[in-house]
């Protein structure tokens, strides 16, 4: 795992953080490809005036994919970050990453 400088997405204070994706780095990167392929496609498929069902099946899967992310990245964060958190000991930390990740929790569940 790296470490860098992350602001959270309160505009907090700048802190030394570890993520958890960094090992899956790749995969996510390569999955991001393919749902950035699944976009432009869509878009062809627009173009090109494909029945309606289709590019909304096509949109579905997309969606799919990218909850798939999202959802691996909350994992992550649970895993890595708010459990880092909790074992350092402090209380108003690990507070603060569980807020974070039930804050995530809430925007992707209205999307």
């Amino acid at each position: 795992m790296t470490t860098d400088t992350a602001t959270n997405d309160t505009g907090g204070d700048t802190e030394t953080h570890q993520h958890g994706y960094i090992s899956d780095k790749a995969r996510y990167r390569s999955r991001m490809k393919r749902i950035e392929g699944q976009a432009r496609g869509i878009a062809k498929m627009i173009d090109d005036e494909k029945y309606c069902i289709d590019i909304l099946t096509q949109v579905s899967a997309l969606t799919r994919a990218l909850q798939g992310v999202a959802t691996g990245l909350l994992d992550d964060h649970l895993k890595h970050c708010v459990l880092d958190a909790a074992k350092q000991g402090d209380e108003d930390a690990a507070i603060a990453k569980i807020q974070e990740a039930s804050d995530a929790i809430n925007r992707l569940v209205r999307s």
